[in-house]
């Protein structure tokens, strides 16, 4: 059977210097901002090396719009989910689901919402 993997995603965002910031502060990486005609991008670090898949914050007046209650919900990788958690309020966020396990051969989940009022989680191991 094919196998089938995300290899890109983006999240809207109304602004993406306010949704840079906070990225940048809850996962402690630096994005790098572009201009695409119109639109404004700003891409997360890795993806390229295979351990996951590239992204990038994204705005455009009429393509993109922010959600908090519906649409897909990207998972991002972690060390240990409370660490971007605890970081998440102090960067203009708010934890929907505090870290709580899924299974022992799973691992565990949270779920924020960012600046922009984005639906966004994290898995982690421990």
């Amino acid at each position: 059977m094919k196998r089938v993997a995300v290899g890109w995603f983006e999240i809207p965002v109304n602004d993406l210097d306010r949704a840079v910031d906070f990225y940048q502060k809850v996962f402690e990486c630096k994005l790098n901002k572009q201009e695409l005609g119109d639109f404004q991008m700003a891409w997360f670090p890795g993806g390229a090396d295979g351990t996951g898949a590239g992204g990038s914050l994204v705005f455009h007046k009429k393509f993109y719009e922010p959600s908090g209650h519906a649409g897909a919900l990207i998972y991002f990788n972690s060390e240990d989910c409370a660490i971007e958690l605890g970081r998440v309020e102090a960067a203009g966020g708010e934890i929907q689901i505090p870290k709580r396990l899924i299974a022992p051969d799973i691992g565990y989940m949270g779920v924020f919402l960012d600046s922009e009022g984005n639906r966004i989680a994290l898995h982690s191991m421990v």
